[in-house]
């Protein structure tokens, strides 16, 4: 898909709603630097930011222009030229299960000045985002959040979890496999080339990841807009016998108190595409002098450290919390998307109040793991499996890291037939736990 998405047509719904309290609805112009410069300068005071410096705005104008770039203007306000709420959104790829992607809206910058609050700015914004992905037929919508309590309105269900992991290094011994690769440093700006085509090449083997890249890739990395933090990184590669490029790690060293020994390693980024660069590079971590604990913040909920070290009580998985929020947009397009441990067929009674996902479907998985899904008409099959639910619920379904049996026992899905949650669960859960190593 082209950015055709940047310019579709302002929602002409949310852009009508909002006029009748005398606010102004539009695209932002991302070729327009002032207008692209107010927007941001908004949008960061709406996340509470510093105002950007000059420098920040002109490394990061570029990276954004092709987003798609809406505001909300009061007319009558003492600013009239910047907007009073703010979101942005573009097409990436997502990965689902069976090593393959989907096209997702990835809906970020969501922000209403406190000025605006209790005004249904919010709801109008994010409708529209909504209707417009629909009107491009793009199947389903994601975003990260930084509050766990309004999207779920809205069909958004938390799909991908992850957790901040602290290891105490003077307790940890690694019990871990030997490596024969070789662990060396470079410097932060080799790796926008070589690291990001690995970043590209192993994404596919984990569900909730996406295809980023301009900016969110080179923030990962130290070498964006703010030369203060990229200082202190550093960046350490793996390479395999063959002299191949297998992984690498982003970290800095920070002093803790006055014991020069006893160093904190902070983790900022890990990415491997084999267990042996993921044991070699973690196990360089670990052993490293003078340092006495790692915190390693957004990391997946399944960490084979924790097998690999000779104390796991030195290891805890703290702030396990929600991460990645999908929602389902087109049912028949997204189930068929992705693939299916185990073959069966399957009724979903799906609700949805914005009326996008609604109805009754049916999905029919092949015993490869591929599967059909078309809205059900008639009666359905005597062997298939029932369920009736949200569709908040069925986008935390989608990637195969939600239980449906503990969503039946929460009540927060219905079997429709008696044991039906766990048919579901045996085909939908993925082999892989789902993350997403990035916010955007």
């Amino acid at each position: 898909m082209t950015n055709d998405y940047a310019i579709a047509p302002i929602d002409s719904l949310s852009a009508e709603g909002l006029a009748a309290q005398g606010l102004d609805f539009a695209l932002v112009d991302t070729s327009d630097s002032e207008a692209l410069t107010t927007w941001l300068q908004a949008e960061n005071r709406g996340f509470h930011g510093e105002r950007m410096t000059q420098a920040k705005l002109d490394a990061q104008l570029p990276h954004i222009a092709h987003r798609r770039t809406t505001g909300v203007w009061d007319p009558d306000s003492a600013d009239a030229a910047s907007p009073v709420a703010t979101v942005s959104a573009w097409v990436m790829d997502l990965t689902v299960p069976g090593r393959t992607s989907i096209p997702a809206w990835a809906v970020t910058a969501v922000s209403v000045s406190p000025t605006h609050r209790r005004r249904g700015i919010g709801r109008a914004l994010l409708e529209a985002e909504l209707r417009t992905a629909v009107s491009l037929r793009v199947p389903v919508a994601i975003l990260t959040v930084t509050e766990a309590t309004i999207y779920g309105r809205y069909g958004f269900g938390p799909a991908v979890m992850s957790a901040d992991w602290t290891i105490d290094t003077t307790r940890a011994r690694w019990i871990g496999p030997e490596t024969s690769g070789s662990v060396s440093f470079i410097e932060p700006e080799t790796m926008l080339q070589d690291g990001y085509e690995l970043v590209q090449r192993v994404r596919l083997q984990t569900p909730g990841q996406v295809e980023f890249a301009d900016i969110l890739w080179e923030r990962l990395l130290g070498v964006g807009s703010d030369p203060e933090p990229a200082k202190s990184l550093r960046v350490v590669r793996f390479d395999d016998d063959e002299g191949e490029l297998q992984g690498f790690a982003a970290y800095r060293v920070v002093e803790v108190g006055d014991d020069f020994t006893r160093h904190r390693l902070d983790l900022a980024f890990l990415v491997t595409a084999t267990d042996e660069a993921y044991a070699g590079l973690w196990r360089f971590l670990v052993e490293m002098d003078l340092v006495s604990s790692i915190s390693a913040p957004l990391r997946t909920i399944d960490e084979p450290l924790l097998w690999q070290l000779s104390d796991p009580r030195a290891v805890r998985r703290d702030r396990v919390r929600d991460h990645l929020w999908t929602r389902v947009l087109d049912v028949p397009v997204a189930l068929a998307a992705r693939r299916y441990v185990l073959p069966g067929v399957f009724v979903l009674d799906v609700s949805d109040d914005l009326g996008f996902a609604d109805g009754l479907f049916l999905l029919t998985v092949a015993a490869d793991g591929s599967a059909s899904a078309v809205p059900l008409e008639g009666e359905a099959p005597d062997d298939a499996a029932a369920i009736s639910l949200m569709v908040d619920d069925l986008g935390s379904l989608y990637l195969g890291g939600v239980s449906a049996v503990t969503l039946a026992r929460a009540g927060r899905i219905t079997e429709l037939r008696p044991g039906s949650a766990a048919s579901l669960d045996a085909s939908f859960r993925s082999p892989v736990t789902p993350w997403l190593s990035i916010w955007f």
